[in-house]
């Protein structure tokens, strides 16, 4: 199986957190999309299908326009297609629009929520509010999107565990089907690190952070949900395929700037600059070498609920591996059995250093 990822570089706005490469300038969405449609056209035979996911994110691809997004889709290998996703903000959402997605064989649509605290979304430049955020969860119902992710985001500027308790419980009572959990990152080069370097705003200290992660794996485990990746919830048998595609190591296609391609040996990107791509400036491969495939799949795997498997390591790695674990073992953050190492649910706050002493 592989997965065909593409990147909508444009946004109505950028929000204050984000790193992702993109912009509100979409005077070459046009061009873009040709780009697009010929990278496709071009790249395909570099990895073995057939395509069962594609995914098309961002940016924000939700505001292309109808003609625009008809005539990427027109190129894509949707026939063997399992899951076809889209990104989408609240405010492009409508009756129409959704509508249209549907005809376009969209069966997946992800929304950034990210909260349904007013105050706490016009903090980090979110366009929506939470009621433009439920009508557009009822319309995606209505046209008959039955397989929905949301995403919140906790840590938030101003964001307490009362209002975190509040967002969560919402999101809940629409009973997605999927959702996507992220504790807020402050990421090198963003408006966010900005304010809060020139102490406009305060980051959330660590003891908030984790009552708020408990009490999210606490609230969606009594709502049925399955927590299979650090920031990743799902209902019986929903889990995202395209993004479990990256974690289990399986090829998959990046087209536009910015987007990253993995071949199972290369990983290759395209530099995220429009101007470069529209040029033809993009794939530039990085061979990568036996440690870093290993340290790929321990990072990959110990995000998940599965664990890393020790029979998918080198021989030469595995001792190492396991002595850099003995302490984790010990402490209870880490498990193993039967050839596997997991990283315990209420252990995956300190996911990121249990995985730097283990990769070799």
């Amino acid at each position: 199986m592989a997965g065909l990822y593409i990147h909508i570089p444009f946004c109505h706005s950028k929000c204050l957190y984000c790193d992702f490469y993109s912009t509100p300038d979409r005077s070459a969405v046009d061009n873009v999309i040709e780009a697009l449609k010929a990278e496709l056209i071009r790249r395909q035979p570099d990895i073995d299908g057939p395509y069962k996911t594609i995914y098309i994110g961002g940016g924000t691809p939700s505001i292309l326009s109808q003609r625009q997004f008809a005539s990427l889709v027109s190129v894509l290998p949707i026939d063997d297609c399992e899951e076809f996703t889209i990104e989408v903000n609240p405010e492009d959402v409508s009756s129409e629009s959704a509508m249209f997605w549907k005809s376009m064989g969209v069966n997946r649509v992800s929304m950034g929520i990210q909260s349904f605290d007013d105050s706490e979304l016009k903090t980090v430049g979110r366009r929506h509010d939470a009621l433009t955020a439920v009508k557009a969860f009822d319309c995606l119902r209505h046209v008959g999107f039955d397989n929905l992710n949301c995403d919140l985001i906790y840590g938030l500027p101003g964001q307490n565990l009362a209002s975190w308790r509040k967002s969560l419980a919402r999101l809940v009572s629409l009973t997605p089907e999927h959702i996507s959990a992220y504790s807020l990152t402050y990421e090198d080069g963003t408006a966010l690190t900005r304010l809060r370097d020139k102490g406009k705003i305060k980051a959330t200290d660590d003891d908030l952070y984790a009552a708020m992660y408990y009490h999210l794996v606490d609230t969606l485990a009594d709502a049925g949900y399955e927590h299979y990746e650090i920031s990743n919830f799902a209902l019986p048998g929903l889990k995202s395929r395209h993004n479990s595609s990256y974690w289990t190591g399986e090829p998959y296609l990046g087209l536009g700037p910015g987007a990253y391609s993995f071949d199972g040996r290369h990983r290759i990107y395209n530099p995220p600059s429009i101007k470069d791509y529209l040029a033809g400036k993009y794939e530039i491969v990085e061979d990568e070498t036996d440690i870093d495939i290993v340290n790929d799949i321990i990072i990959t795997a110990l995000r998940t609920d599965v664990g890393l498997s020790l029979n998918s390591i080198e021989a030469v790695y595995r001792n190492d591996i396991l002595r850099s674990a003995e302490k984790y073992i010990s402490s209870g953050d880490l498990v193993l059995d039967n050839g596997r190492l997991v990283i315990k649910e209420r252990s995956w706050l300190i996911a990121d250093a249990i995985m730097r002493d283990l990769i070799v």
